[in-house]
């Protein structure tokens, strides 16, 4: 039994237009993006592999106990975008394709690719 929320619907539609466009390889791997109500989480992919890299979300430690308790989801999205690209250049991978994920490009998600662009990974 598949979802059948209107939202739902149209935001993976809107993801399958978005990723037959691009794909991450082994060279430019691909940063997805998800948004749930609360939390955000972020995954570095490479699509040849069907292998995730590098992942963070605002439920690890480092983005729980590094600010107050109330910061505010687009702060912990930020947090969350320095994370992965911390994690990212340690790996050796400085750049990337961004999935918005059938998100729009605003708040948390732009926070979020802001903060990874910051910390020095391009994409």
């Amino acid at each position: 039994m598949g979802k059948t929320n209107p939202a739902y619907v149209a935001r993976k539609r809107r993801h399958f237009r978005v990723r037959r466009k691009l794909s991450g390889t082994p060279e430019r791997p691909r940063l997805n993006v998800f948004r749930s109500l609360n939390h955000i989480y972020a995954q570095v992919i490479d699509d040849s592999q069907g292998a995730t890299l590098v992942a963070a979300s605002s439920l690890d430690a480092s983005v729980k106990g590094g600010g107050e308790e109330d910061d505010g989801r687009i702060k912990q999205a930020s947090l969350v975008g320095k994370l992965i690209a911390e994690r990212a250049k340690e790996t050796g991978i400085n750049q990337v394709v961004f999935d918005r994920g059938g998100y729009r490009y605003h708040g948390r998600v732009k926070a979020l690719a802001e903060a990874a662009r910051e910390a020095g990974l391009k994409f």
